[in-house]
């Protein structure tokens, strides 16, 4: 019988391989065609109507999110200094790399000062382009200068009109990728609009525009999508080697334009490896994978001068021990249950454990300490003990650093995508869960039992199975396992939601226009039929598009309607005041986030910044924050003069900080790392003692002999107080 010969090829997820009818003439619209040329004109004709479609999408994406941004700034008509300063934060630290880039005589003279930077952290000179993801800033600053528009378009609008245009990038990969799982580009269609509708929680692009992120996550969308395409059976050898070629172009700029890509291509590879192991995807292209993942990181490392961080990645680590584990342990899917159960948990442990001591080794030999505060805040929060170090609890302060809070949920419910994203997650990991027993046999000794029994049970039985098989193809099971690792993460970890939020689009409206879901929903309530699986497949999927425009359109014209303007005159104030009056040659210290914008507005040297990547930059942060902590003026001024300090900026909003609790304000933690008790009512741990001083930024306004032969006030606003440091020689 035609069943039993689909059980020959003993993978689930292929099984739809060896039956030649149903695949074989499976089109982008979802419906199985002739091969006459009435039929062809029809593929060509849909593939083309959903092309445009998908770009279209994509371009009014752009469209929309540069809208956002010029109505809630008024970012036309405000001056340079206020369009920098909305750069907030790391934002500003990356964009003034490509303002330096700009100003530099030429282009060679540019690079020079990004290789040999002595700006960045005062009396040290640190390799930019080393340290810092920021190749982007430097491939579209030479091409600014090459291309004839610098009379046409500021540099500033040439950045942030390419990072608006990679939101197209974003939501075509997004489209595709749902269009290839699904057949049918109605599904992506739903993907796009489920992207923009929920667009707090899938991207922030319109007002932290130079983030790493909003650079690496198109070319995440776009490996998520030739991955996908791979996995597809029945490719042609060409066709597999330029997805390919896609694949590593893609993980290579992901991974060229984020310092944390890492930790995302681990849990990549994790999803990977967990298929792998249940046989659910073809380990000749999942190995592949692998080396492709580990030959982008290690060109990035070279293009980072031999970044030491990324010789030292997990990712690194644990895809070779998965290469060196395949080949010390052979045939490790053959044999019985037991016997391969018994070999897959042995795998497992090889793998882990070679990991381990790989990522030991490499970074013992290399002296690697520039993650450890990740694995720090880790192990703090997933509650392998508490922790006093500073660099630890400064993340885990963080809003965004925290559990995803459970309004997310009811916004992501709004628009009927959780919901959507649900059912069609349980009926993934079902169709799961029973694929991995059939590849372990299980199912096979099952069914093997049943046919002594009785032949209609067989029947029924194979029915069922088959419908699973087919449901959970390779492309689908990857992206099953891609959407719950993630959503993990994203659970975990509030600012890792939009890895997660812009999937969770995809893989809602694959399954809300999939055949097989919706033809196993029916078999299992017995109503199924091909006529009813076809019209719900196509009319759910508009009734919830009809429903998104009625909701929301209206909403996203008032939003674009709605006009607000930057208002921030006492920084505006006060990087005027450090432009008229301070030597180009000063150095600042103050807060990481300040900085970054001290930098980019003024041009001055700085004591520390938000990259905070780096063993040296972290302690000698520690050590500046000292201004808001309960030390003496004369500790102070040594720490500072000891960095070249000229003027150290003091902020009100940190030195009386309200926004955190007791023991999350920076006051707080610098406390507790010191060894003293903190300010006001509540608790104190033990051995906490009452410090020796008052905290310096309070006392040093009361203008003491014993600040002021240190310091001396030189600016003051409602916000910032800026003092000047004595040279005592």
């Amino acid at each position: 019988m035609t069943t039993i010969r689909q059980r020959r090829v003993g993978k689930g997820t292929e099984a739809a391989e060896d039956q030649p009818s149903e695949e074989k003439n499976v089109k982008p619209d979802g419906k199985i065609l002739s091969d006459h040329t009435g039929g062809k004109l029809w593929n060509i004709l849909s593939i083309t109507v959903g092309g445009i479609v998908a770009i279209s999408l994509g371009l009014l994406t752009s469209v929309y999110v540069a809208t956002l941004h010029e109505n809630d700034l008024w970012f036309s008509n405000i001056k340079e200094v206020e369009r920098e300063i909305s750069f907030r934060t790391e934002c500003g630290l990356y964009y003034s790399y490509y303002k330096q880039m700009i100003q530099a005589a030429s282009i060679q003279q540019g690079l020079h000062g990004l290789v040999y930077d002595n700006k960045t952290e005062s009396v040290r000179t640190i390799n930019i382009l080393e340290r810092m993801n920021v190749y982007q800033e430097v491939f579209l600053s030479i091409l600014y200068r090459i291309l004839p528009i610098q009379q046409y378009l500021e540099p500033v609008y040439f950045y942030i009109y390419t990072l608006f245009g990679l939101q197209a990038v974003y939501v075509i990969a997004l489209y595709v990728t749902s269009w290839l799982l699904s057949g049918t580009w109605l599904s992506g269609l739903l993907a796009a609009c489920w992207y923009i509708t929920n667009r707090i929680d899938t991207t922030r692009v319109e007002f932290t525009i130079p983030l790493r992120e909003n650079w690496a996550l198109p070319f995440f969308a776009v490996q998520i999508a030739a991955i996908t395409y791979l996995l597809r059976t029945h490719l042609q050898p060409v066709q597999e080697r330029l997805t390919f070629m896609v694949v590593f172009i893609a993980t290579f700029l992901f991974s060229l334009t984020w310092q944390f890509n890492q930790f995302m291509m681990l849990i990549q590879a994790l999803a990977l490896f967990i298929l792998d192991c249940f046989d659910m995807l073809p380990t000749a292209k999942v190995t592949w994978l692998y080396i492709i993942q580990i030959s982008g990181l290690l060109l990035v490392c070279v293009l980072q001068f031999f970044n030491s961080m990324i010789l030292g990645s997990l990712l690194i680590s644990f895809n070779a021990s998965v290469l060196i584990a395949r080949t010390i342990q052979k045939n490790l899917k053959k044999g019985s249950l037991l016997n391969r159960l018994g070999k897959l948990i042995l795998h497992v442990l090889l793998v882990l454990c070679l990991t381990l001591l790989i990522n030991k080794f490499v970074k013992k030999i290399l002296n690697l300490e520039s993650d450890e505060h990740i694995f720090k805040f880790l192990k703090a929060k997933f509650g392998f003990g508490a922790t006093r170090d500073f660099d630890a609890n400064l993340y885990l302060c963080e809003e965004a650093f925290g559990l995803l809070p459970l309004n997310t949920f009811s916004r992501l419910s709004d628009t009927l995508l959780f919901y959507v994203y649900v059912f069609v997650l349980f009926l993934m990991a079902v169709a799961a869960v029973i694929v991995a027993f059939w590849n372990l046999r299980t199912l096979y000794n099952t069914f093997y039992f049943l046919c002594l029994i009785s032949g209609s049970n067989q029947v029924q039985f194979m029915e069922k199975t088959e419908e699973c098989t087919i449901t959970l193809k390779p492309d689908a099971a990857y992206n099953l396992i891609h959407t719950v690792l993630f959503g993990c993460l994203a659970l975990s970890t509030m600012r890792m939601k939009y890895l997660w939020t812009s999937h969770m689009c995809v893989f809602a409206s694959f399954g809300l226009c999939s055949t097989e879901v919706w033809k196993l929903t029916l078999k299992c309530i017995h109503l199924y039929t091909s006529q009813r699986t076809h019209v719900i497949k196509y009319s759910i999927p508009i009734i919830t598009l009809l429903y998104i425009s009625y909701k929301f359109w209206p909403g996203i014209m008032d939003e674009l309607s709605e006009l607000r303007e930057f208002y921030d005159p006492d920084t505006v104030e006060l990087m005027n005041w450090i432009k008229s009056n301070t030597p180009n040659t000063a150095v600042f210290a103050g807060s990481m986030q300040l900085l970054a914008g001290v930098k980019l507005c003024t041009g001055r040297t700085l004591t520390n910044h938000p990259h905070y990547e780096d063993k040296n930059l972290r302690e000698r942060t520690k050590k500046i924050y000292q201004i808001y902590a309960k030390r003496s003026p004369e500790d102070v001024y040594r720490i500072l003069r000891s960095f070249g300090t000229d003027y150290v900026i003091l902020e009100d909003s940190i030195c009386y900080e309200r926004r955190h609790s007791r023991g999350c304000r920076l006051r707080d933690l610098l406390d507790i790392a010191n060894g003293h008790i903190m300010d006001g009512l509540g608790e104190n741990e033990p051995d906490l003692k009452p410090s020796l001083y008052p905290r310096f930024c309070e006392e040093i306004k009361k203008t003491l002999p014993s600040y002021t032969i240190h310091f001396t006030r030189v600016f003051q606003n409602k916000t910032f107080h800026v003092y000047k440091l004595a040279k005592h020689k």
